[in-house]
């Protein structure tokens, strides 16, 4: 299970004093970034290759409150993939420090080449680090966005 820890920041937080429900959304982000930089995937790879990861929907759970400075744990799995990996579903479960889910957020997405502005299946690289990630127990097979 790929998982970093991070902190629940003065700017995560809302005005009921806890983590505000665009942080939780941030962080799933951050989270997904962290990984494919680690994977030979920084932002000046996406550049070069003129594609992007594109979210076209996030679905976010909540449990328990998160407070300011907790020290979270955020994971990412992959709970749905294309064969192709042109498009899949990600989960990002937020840990408190107390070990109790907060939050979980399904994200739906796929690659976008920035030139053709459409949807394409990514290079084998790329493939091969999204496969690298465990897959959650309600894994489910998608269609391609390659038409």
């Amino acid at each position: 299970m790929y998982e970093k820890k991070m902190m629940a920041g003065w700017g995560d937080m809302d005005f009921n004093s806890h983590m505000r429900n665009t942080a939780f959304l941030d962080k799933a982000g951050d989270i997904r970034m962290m990984f494919m930089s680690e994977h030979g995937f920084p932002v000046a790879e996406f550049q070069k290759l003129r594609i992007g990861p594109v979210v076209m929907k996030d679905e976010i759970a909540y449990f328990k409150e998160v407070m300011l400075l907790d020290q979270i744990g955020v994971t990412l799995s992959v709970a749905g993939m294309a064969p192709d990996g042109s498009r899949w579903l990600l989960r990002s479960d937020i840990t408190r420090p107390d070990g109790k889910l907060a939050a979980s957020i399904t994200s739906t997405g796929g690659w976008l080449d920035l030139t053709a502005r459409k949807l394409i299946a990514p290079p084998p690289a790329l493939l091969a680090a999204w496969l690298a990630l465990s897959r959650t127990e309600d894994f489910q097979e998608l269609n391609s966005s390659v038409r």
